[in-house]
């Protein structure tokens, strides 16, 4: 595990959010810090998507604070210094790994860059290539992403949040819909992304085991609400048991 520094990179305090009545998350807090890898566990329902989706922009919550690298984020801002990377990969299929990682440096490139994938600058494609080799894929560059594996689809991924220079990334369920053997190969890199980049990572997961052997904390959501912080080691199963029985006897909740 890596060094973390004493100032939290993503800070949230009292994020709150409703649909209606249903009140999803309540008084949400969360501390990463850069180097620092946390898991969010919960059952469905539990707020663990929506209080992801609240802090990068893409969905707006009603009260609280989040704080990135220092700075206050008004609610519904993009956050260039956060990168996300989602359950569902949003990778474009017609396009190469590499281009889809270019993609990340969207935010510094001209309209005509960012609109004409083929016209990314020399340095862009430099950048995105050494991402590639970072994630170890720089030998499948030029393939278009269709023809990619689920767990290398993910990496090229993260690749882009790379070449984003992002800060902070959150990963939405990023392994629930690949194999063990892949799943354990995002989270190394995800472990690695932290120790040996500084980036503050935050990840929704559903398997506490890989939760237990890659993050630094665990926290629990119930409800919308924080019911678990701690770190790796003491999480027991009678902890994750409690954690998940309480939201699932909750019918129709939101994620």
């Amino acid at each position: 595990m890596s060094a973390l520094t004493t100032s939290p990179a993503l800070s949230v305090r009292g994020l709150t959010k409703r649909y209606g009545d249903r009140v999803v998350l309540e008084g949400f807090d969360l501390d990463v810090r850069a180097g620092e890898v946390v898991s969010i566990l919960g059952a469905n329902g539990s707020g663990k998507s929506t209080s992801l989706r609240c802090i990068s922009g893409l969905t707006k919550f009603d009260s609280g604070q989040v704080s990135v690298v220092g700075r206050d984020v008004r609610s519904g801002e993009h956050v260039p210094e956060i990168a996300m990377v989602f359950q569902k990969i949003h990778l474009v299929p017609r396009l190469t790994a590499l281009e889809n990682v270019c993609a990340g440096a969207l935010g510094r490139l001209s309209f005509w860059q960012a609109w004409v994938p083929r016209a990314f600058a020399a340095d862009v494609r430099e950048e995105a290539m050494a991402c590639l080799d970072r994630v170890g894929l720089a030998g499948r560059a030029h393939d278009r992403a269709s023809r990619l594996s689920g767990g290398q689809q993910q990496r090229v991924a993260v690749a882009r949040a790379l070449c984003q220079r992002a800060k902070v990334l959150l990963a939405d369920e990023p392994v629930s819909a690949l194999d063990p053997a892949a799943a354990e190969q995002v989270m190394r890199l995800l472990r690695s992304l932290a120790d040996d980049d500084g980036i503050a990572v935050a990840a929704v997961l559903h398997q506490p085991d890989l939760a237990r052997r890659h993050c630094d904390r665990i926290v629990g959501l119930t409800s919308g609400r924080t019911t678990l912080d701690t770190r790796q080691s003491p999480l027991t199963d009678a902890d994750v048991d409690a954690l998940y029985a309480s939201d699932y006897a909750a019918e129709g909740a939101l994620t």
